[in-house]
């Protein structure tokens, strides 16, 4: 009975069906990432997985939802050459934002300082934005190719869970130079 519920919701507001995935996905992503660190279950940061949820659903859901709008309003076939156009205009002005806000908004979740925020985003970018580079044109020309607009939020999320574990791994990283100015 619920189910129907929650199916009738999303289906109506579907923006919703975005949030509740990536509010899931996401802190998912941050335990993959810190078992991989070697953490188990008595040592999670569960608040790392809040933060995790709570950017995920209010910030990426959002806004990677409104960009799907957009993309399929600006290129409303679903053909490979318009998906592949989607793709890369998606990694040419979507992805650098998306990244930045990321480290950014993660840091200032992390009560760190603007300027501290600031500093991560920046040394962090070009390396996680390399890997997307490659990473989501392919994923995502196969997702506007073959996926039906209403479901595409939800294959993006899968392999958003793929790529948040990737950002989790950079969040929690240290650069050589992070690493010099601790010592």
């Amino acid at each position: 009975m619920w189910w129907k519920f929650i199916v009738e919701v999303t289906n109506e507001y579907k923006i919703l069906r975005g949030m509740l995935s990536y509010s899931a996905l996401w802190p998912i992503g941050s335990l993959i990432q810190q078992t991989f660190e070697g953490k188990r279950l008595h040592t999670y940061d569960w608040e790392r997985c809040l933060r995790y949820s709570l950017y995920g659903t209010f910030v990426s859901a959002p806004m990677l939802y409104t960009w799907m709008r957009c993309a399929n309003i600006m290129w409303p076939r679903t053909d490979f050459r318009s998906s592949l156009a989607k793709a890369f205009t998606e990694q040419a002005a979507y992805d650098p934002f998306a990244i930045v806000l990321f480290f950014y908004g993660m840091s200032i979740l992390e009560r760190k300082t603007q300027q501290q925020a600031g500093d991560e985003a920046k040394d962090k970018f070009w390396d996680t934005y390399k890997v997307g580079f490659f990473y989501w044109p392919v994923v995502q020309t196969v997702n506007f190719s073959l996926i039906k607009p209403k479901n595409q939020i939800i294959v993006a999320g899968f392999f958003s869970l793929i790529w948040t574990t990737f950002l989790a791994y950079n969040k929690s990283s240290k650069k050589p130079q992070q690493i010099l100015q601790a010592a």
